[in-house]
C-alpha cells in the first residue's frame, strides 16, 4: 500500500446514514445523524445529554491548510500522514484533563476511532477566543508597526520579538460575520474588545452577561492546564484559540462547554523549551509549515497579501510540494502528539475503510 493510501484526504463521502447535507470544513467533516439514530445511540450508549439532542459523526482528515488554502504533495499525497490522528489524540488528551480538573465538558461524547468523534449539537458562542502568552507572529508585526492597543488592551513600550508578555493576553475575534454590532465590522475574524462583547452579549450568542466571566475563566484555566502540562515535557505554550458553546445535559441544565479542537499544532503555537532558552525558535506546530511555505516560494507576499488571494489559490492548486516537506510536518505533528499523550500514534493502512467498519459494527450507522 502506498503512502498516499494512508492519508485520509476526502472525508465527506463516507456512507454514514444522514438526512442532512454533510458539512465539510478545511479539516473536519460533520455528518448529522437522523433523529432516530441520535435517540438510539443516546439510549444505547448512555450519553449524558437530553434525549432529543441531535448527534453528529465528526471525521477528521489528514488535509493541511495554511494561508486559507489546502496544500498537497508529490506522489499523490493529498495530506499529511498521521496528522488527523495526532490532532484528535492531542485534543482528546486535553479535554480529559479539563474534565478531571473540574473545568468544563466538551462537545465530544464518544471516540469510536482515532479519526472520529461522536459529538452533541452545541449552540456556539460567536467568538474565537485567542490567548497569547508571547508576542510573536502577526501581533509582533503590528507592534513593530506602532500598534499598542490590542482588543482594548494597551501593551507597554519596549517589548521584543518572541518575548513573554507581562500577563496572559485575551484577544477575541468574531466567529463568522456578525451584523448590527456598533463598532464591529461585518466581516469574519475581526478583533473585538471585551466592551464590545459586554454591550452586545446576545449578538455573540451568550445567554447572559455573567457568562462572559465564565468564558474568560474557562479560557484562562484551559490555557493554564495545557501550559503547565506542556512545560513538563519542556514545551512552551505560546498562543492558542478556544471555542465555546452551550449544550443541555440529561437533567435539562444548560452549560458552557469547550468546542472544536484545543491545544493542537493546528490551533496553537508550541515552541521547544530547550531551544528557546538558547535563543532559537523551533516550532512544534503548523507555524513550521507556514514558514516553510514562505521560504519555498520566491514571492512570499502572495501568501501574506489578502489582495492576492487568486494568485495564492493558484499557487496551492498548481504546486506539488516535495514529499519530504509533508513528511517533515508529519514528524512534527506525530512527535508533539506522542510527547503530550505518552502514547504512540498509529497510521492506519486504509483509514477510510477502518472508520466505515467500526461505525458499521459498533454503531450501526453505515448505509450498505
Amino acid at each position: 500500500m502506498s503512502l498516499a493510501d494512508k492519508v485520509l484526504a476526502v472525508n465527506n463521502d463516507l456512507p454514514i446514514r444522514t438526512d442532512a447535507p454533510v458539512h465539510s470544513g478545511k479539516v473536519r467533516s460533520v455528518y448529522w445523524l437522523t433523529e432516530a439514530d441520535s435517540k438510539r445511540l443516546i439510549q444505547e450508549k448512555g450519553y449524558d445529554v437530553a434525549e432529543d439532542t441531535p448527534l453528529a459523526i465528526m471525521v477528521i482528515s489528514d488535509r493541511i491548510s495554511a494561508f486559507d488554502c489546502i496544500w498537497h504533495g508529490e506522489q499523490g499525497l493529498k495530506g499529511v500522514p498521521g496528522k488527523g490522528a495526532a490532532l484528535n489524540a492531542i485534543s482528546n488528551h486535553w479535554f480529559k484533563l479539563f474534565k478531571e480538573q473540574g473545568l468544563a465538558d466538551s462537545h465530544i461524547l464518544d471516540i469510536p476511532h482515532p479519526l472520529v468523534w461522536i459529538v452533541q449539537k452545541a449552540r456556539p458562542v460567536m467568538i474565537e477566543a485567542i490567548c497569547r502568552q508571547y508576542i510573536t507572529g502577526s501581533m509582533w508585526r503590528a507592534y513593530q508597526n506602532g500598534e499598542r492597543n490590542f482588543c482594548g488592551i494597551e501593551l507597554p513600550e519596549g517589548l521584543e520579538r518572541d518575548q513573554k508578555l507581562p500577563e496572559l493576553l485575551i484577544t477575541p475575534s468574531t466567529k463568522g460575520i456578525l451584523k448590527g454590532i456598533p463598532g464591529v465590522p461585518e466581516a469574519d475574524d475581526v478583533n473585538v474588545t471585551r466592551q464590545n462583547i459586554e454591550q452586545n452579549y446576545a449578538a455573540f450568542n451568550f445567554q447572559s452577561a455573567d457568562d462572559i466571566d465564565v468564558y474568560e475563566t474557562l479560557l484562562k484555566q484551559g490555557f493554564g492546564v495545557i501550559s503547565q502540562a506542556l512545560a513538563q515535557v519542556d514545551q512552551i505554550f505560546v498562543d492558542t484559540k478556544f471555542e465555546f458553546g452551550y449544550v443541555t445535559d440529561a437533567q435539562g441544565n444548560d452549560k458552557l462547554i469547550y468546542m472544536d479542537e484545543v491545544g493542537t499544532p493546528d490551533s496553537s503555537r508550541i515552541w521547544d523549551g530547550a531551544e528557546y532558552r538558547l535563543g532559537n525558535i523551533v516550532e512544534n506546530s503548523k507555524e513550521d509549515f507556514r514558514q516553510m511555505l514562505l521560504n519555498h516560494f520566491p514571492d512570499p507576499d502572495i501568501l501574506l497579501n489578502k489582495n492576492r488571494m487568486a494568485e495564492r489559490e493558484a499557487l496551492a492548486r498548481d504546486n506539488d510540494l516535495p514529499v519530504e516537506v509533508l513528511m517533515k510536518i508529519s514528524s512534527t505533528y506525530i512527535g508533539i502528539a506522542e510527547k503530550i499523550t505518552g502514547a504512540k500514534i498509529e497510521i492506519a493502512d486504509n483509514p477510510k475503510q477502518e472508520v466505515i467498519d467500526i461505525l458499521r459494527k459498533n454503531y450501526d450507522l453505515i448505509v450498505d
